[in-house]
């Protein structure tokens, strides 16, 4: 193995990752040089392991993209950034060619990339302790881009958000799955359950007593539900629709809600109903009267759920909240019977 390359930073891993096909991806020779591996050898690892690493985890680049990619690439390094301005486009274009056929000469194969599914599954294929504490680090970096996402709300439209949040949404889905079925669970519950280190930014909460990822914590009890959904919470967003997304199009969904604060708009629903047209999903106000949060499933049948929230889902993993299930249920029918009641909320 090559010397590890340092990256307690994630900004170093930040500049190595790049979109293509509309999703992020890492280059085979990048995460070979941050694993300590020559890239052949690297890529030998993965083909011995082939069967974990479906089109949607890793995929092989074409002439074209891998272009752009290098172009990205230099752009961000010194290549093209001197003290002198940058070159123009066909200069650009000329050296990017060069550099692509001098790198990889005659008929070398293009390089594969690995989406954020398949850096995560790298974690079952390379193993130690230094491959763990590189993969920390990669973690880092992903989770750190989601939360520039959501963060930078006013910098994109709202389809565009929309999208994003969609994804980020399914990506965390995607890796639930991956966790629930590798063969060496322990090995990743050291990278993703690791509470005490203070300079790493977590999207957790605590579910019927054990930590788990917010997202995954809210869109498992949508998932669950057979008939009906009904959220009770004055404080509303884009994010709270997004997570509504893994409910099955046969549930009716019902959100409760004063809608305070900044709130959620019109548009968000409007763009979300665009995307997903099968969830059925209408809003009726809470009236000013309820302080903390619920979620309802199954109401009124043998499947029934209730669940009490600390904390918005539009805010789910921000600040440490929890979420019980509770368990003497009709205690709280008189509170819904009343709530279905209530009159019509209209967006804004």
């Amino acid at each position: 193995m090559q010397e590890l390359v340092s990256i307690e930073s994630s900004d170093r891993i930040k500049d190595l990752i790049y979109t293509v096909r509309g999703v992020k991806v890492m280059l085979d020779s990048d995460l070979a040089e941050i694993y300590g591996y020559q890239t052949s050898r690297f890529n030998q690892q993965v083909k011995n392991n082939i069967e974990k690493f479906d089109a949607d985890f890793r995929f092989q680049l074409t002439k074209e993209e891998y272009q752009q990619v290098l172009k990205s690439k230099f752009l961000t390094s010194s290549f093209f950034v001197t003290n002198s301005e940058p070159n123009d486009n066909a200069e650009d274009a000329n050296l990017i060619s060069k550099k692509l056929t001098s790198r990889w000469g005659g008929n070398r194969k293009l390089p594969y990339v690995f989406t954020e599914q398949g850096v995560y599954m790298l974690m079952t294929v390379l193993k130690g302790e230094l491959a763990t504490r590189q993969s920390k680090a990669l973690v880092r970096a992903f989770k750190e881009m989601k939360d520039l996402i959501i963060d930078s709300r006013s910098l994109i439209g709202q389809s565009e958000l929309l999208q994003l949040s969609v994804q980020t949404t399914q990506n965390t889905s995607d890796i639930a799955e991956i966790k629930a079925n590798m063969v060496t669970k322990a090995d990743l519950a050291k990278v993703v359950h690791d509470f005490t280190d203070p300079n790493t930014r977590r999207e957790y909460l605590i579910l019927n007593g054990e930590s788990v990822e917010a997202n995954i914590a809210y869109s498992g009890i949508y998932k669950a539900a057979k008939k009906s959904i009904f959220i009770i919470d004055n404080y509303i967003g884009l994010k709270t629709l997004v997570l509504l997304k893994e409910a099955s199009p046969s549930v009716q969904i019902t959100i409760f809600s004063d809608n305070i604060g900044r709130g959620l708009h019109q548009c968000d629903f409007d763009d979300f109903h665009n995307q997903y047209p099968s969830i059925k999903l209408n809003f009726r106000k809470t009236c000013g009267i309820y302080h903390d949060r619920y979620i309802v499933v199954d109401y009124n049948s043998g499947m029934e759920r209730i669940f009490h929230c600390g904390a918005s889902s539009k805010d789910a993993g921000n600040k440490v909240t929890t979420i019980t299930e509770v368990t003497d249920r009709q205690v709280y029918h008189p509170i819904v019977d009343a709530l279905l009641l209530n009159p019509v909320l209209s967006l804004n």
